[in-house]
């Protein structure tokens, strides 16, 4: 399979207010609504979020974004309103949580050293060639 691009996608009750919140994290509004219930943001040719009126399955969801400056991030989430979590230390990046409006989980990360080798890893289940 050849990819061309990614989306992240997550479920929302309140499509507007959602849209609000996700506009203050990308810091700007989405790129394109291509349906009802839909709103998107493109991030540069190879990566998407979706953000998807379907209030079943709203607040089950995560999404992870990892940025260049996690502390300057923090600084103008906080400024927007959105009380981002303390900065926390992990084996390779530091981090901060939040909550959007359904309870879904959002996580800003910052590489801070390099990851041990993932081609090393074996893919659950499969035991490549």
């Amino acid at each position: 399979m050849t990819l061309r691009k990614v989306y992240a996608h997550l479920s929302c009750s309140d499509l507007d207010q959602s849209i609000r919140w996700f506009s203050a994290i990308f810091n700007r509004g989405p790129d394109a609504r291509p349906m009802e219930g839909l709103a998107e943001w493109h991030h540069h040719e190879t990566a998407g979020f979706q953000l998807f009126q379907n209030a079943k399955d709203a607040g089950h969801g995560t999404l992870t974004l990892i940025v260049g400056e996690l502390e300057a991030e923090r600084e103008r989430l906080d400024g927007a309103g959105l009380s981002p979590g303390d900065v926390e230390a992990a084996s390779y990046v530091k981090l901060i949580r939040l909550k959007d409006p359904d309870g879904n989980l959002v996580v800003l990360a910052q590489e801070t050293a390099q990851p041990e080798s993932e081609a090393a890893m074996p893919v659950a289940g499969f035991a490549g060639p």
